[in-house]
């Protein structure tokens, strides 16, 4: 294989014409257009130095925020969401299939399989059927056993 004498590292990386602007210099006379006031209006608070109001502020009126119920107790970041089907919703595979997350999708009972896959036991199941998933309630698994099928976990 030949060298090439071009080299390119992180040095050498330029970023496309047009995409870089120089930055705007205000207060620099008034021949570059942002002279005298620095583009900030004449008086008031927003012209002054450290002027502004704070984040949601809506002129004295009470704010959205403050009017709105507020959310309560606690939410967990780290919980697991899972994809839930009842055993009830089984009845569409065929005696014996393999029910997996895909089989699932395919046959249009979950959306997606990007979330685990939890079988819970409302409804009933008329035949047997090798359930595979992630998780099972108590109550699907022996709904899923008794009808002579597995419950098999991922």
């Amino acid at each position: 294989m030949e060298k090439s004498n071009l080299v390119v590292g992180h040095h050498t990386v330029k970023p496309a014409p047009g995409a870089r602007h120089s930055r705007k210099r205000v207060g620099r006379g008034d021949g570059s257009g942002h002279g005298t006031y620095s583009g900030r209006g004449l008086k008031g608070q927003k012209s002054r130095a450290g002027g502004g109001t704070r984040l949601g502020f809506e002129g004295g009126q009470l704010p959205i925020i403050k009017r709105l119920p507020r959310l309560r107790g606690f939410f967990n970041i780290f919980r697991t969401e899972y994809s839930v089907v009842n055993v009830g919703k089984l009845n569409v595979f065929d005696a014996n299939a393999e029910v997996t997350p895909q089989s699932l999708l395919e046959a249009g009972i979950i959306k997606s399989v990007q979330h685990p896959l939890k079988i819970l036991g409302d409804g009933e199941i008329d035949r047997p059927l090798v359930v595979k998933a992630n998780r099972f309630s108590a109550t699907a698994k022996s709904k899923i056993e008794a009808a002579g099928g597995r419950a098999e976990g991922i």
